[in-house]
């Protein structure tokens, strides 16, 4: 591949464009940015990465303003991860464009909604919703003459798919592959079996930074969490007695925010302090040496992992259990589970655009397109599909 822009300097275990292992479909690359931030870019115009806006995090996109949706936590994920990046001389755009895609897969409801997907699709080859960001990325989004996809980088793809680690591990062989990732013709060049780079790295752990901690804050506006009883957590106690002893006078409005601020950045900075050391301990002389490490490069410390561990089962006692969302979650997932059901039995319900391509009643086929239909809905669109097909009224 052409080089492109010039790479600006970053470390030897960096992933550096001008090295990267190219496209699927050979394009000459821009003079004025280098070819991870065409990737960044193209992301952002999809409309997989706009339909995020009105898909939920935790409460469904219509309870709230303010709360948090798909599109606004990848936002947060982006800025911690850049962060991150630029402290450790990796790629900004490569882990700024990782980050920005990281849910683009996500169906409406969030994890209520995958479940769903999943259920129903259990026969069918199962759902996982990285897998189905590679398929938005190599084959759902047409937006160019040439290629289905957006035809990005080697890097940017594989940083993608490995999200979460190696897909291929001593416990788990290609057999256990989700379908959306052995569908993809090139899956095998993707390495799958090794971790992925030190961006793709640590654009999951901002992830996981922004979502522990938004999370908190959306919580706590809701009236699901209770300040007090959070603050009993070390982290989180630690944290409040630091910002009250530092602005005695503000209001718990202000308080919160700023714990909240200054959580993030005493996660950031432990994960810089923890990959500095692993980096030292490792020495990468390259960014492949990074996925061949055979453990992670980029991580938090075990005293945060402890932490956050608590952090986390209170979130998930108090807040992602608690019955009101219990029962918005639950609605959620009869919703998804109708339509997909619906369609189904009747593919002539589908929009023209599916229904052309869609397979026999009750086939893989019919199942898989239908899979890709939902999956790509927003909370809203849902909602007023299953309105139109479940209600008289939407008919009149």
């Amino acid at each position: 591949m052409s080089v492109g822009a010039t790479d600006r300097s970053r470390a030897v275990y960096a992933c550096h464009p001008s090295q990267s292992r190219g496209r699927v479909y050979a394009q000459p690359e821009s003079a004025s940015r280098t070819a991870f931030q065409r990737d960044r870019d193209r992301i952002i115009h999809t409309t997989a990465f706009r339909r995020l806006k009105e898909k939920t995090q935790v409460f469904v996109a219509h309870e709230g303003d303010h709360y948090r949706t798909r599109l606004t936590h990848s936002l947060e994920v982006a800025q911690i991860a850049r962060t991150i990046a630029r402290a450790l001389d990796a790629d900004e755009d490569l882990t700024e464009a990782l980050a920005l895609a990281h849910d683009m897969g996500h169906p409406p409801f969030g994890h209520a909604g995958e479940r769903a997907l999943a259920a129903c699709m259990k026969e069918f080859g199962g759902f996982d919703h990285n897998a189905h960001t590679l398929r938005i990325i190599t084959k759902s989004e047409v937006r160019y003459a040439e290629f289905e996809g957006l035809n990005l980088t080697w890097e940017t793809v594989e940083g993608i798919v490995k999200h979460n680690g190696p897909l291929i591990t001593a416990a788990k062989g290609e057999d256990e592959l989700n379908w959306g990732i052995t569908d993809y013709p090139h899956w095998r060049e993707l390495e799958l079996d090794s971790f992925a780079s030190l961006e793709a790295q640590i654009a999951a752990l901002s992830d996981d930074i922004a979502y522990n901690n938004h999370d908190i804050d959306d919580g706590l506006r809701a009236g699901l969490l209770d300040l007090e009883e959070l603050s009993k957590l070390p982290l989180v106690g630690r944290t409040l007695a630091a910002i009250r002893q530092r602005y005695p006078a503000a209001s718990e409005e202000i308080q919160i925010l700023e714990m909240i601020r200054e959580l993030i950045g005493v996660m950031v900075e432990d994960v810089l302090g923890e990959t500095r050391k692993r980096l030292a301990n490792l020495a990468p002389d390259s960014a492949q040496s990074v996925r061949s490490a055979g453990v992670e490069t980029a991580a938090f410390s075990n005293d945060m992992l402890i932490e956050l561990a608590e952090v986390r089962r209170h979130l998930f006692a108090n807040m992602y259990r608690h019955y009101k969302v219990n029962r918005m979650m639950a609605q959620a997932e009869r919703v998804v589970t109708e339509l997909f059901e619906r369609f189904i039995a009747d593919p002539g319900l589908l929009p023209t655009r599916f229904r052309r391509d869609a397979g026999a009643p009750g086939s893989v086929e019919l199942a898989r397109l239908v899979c890709d239909y939902i999956a790509g809905m927003t909370d809203r669109y849902a909602l007023e599909e299953h309105r139109r097909l479940f209600t008289v009224q939407g008919y009149l």
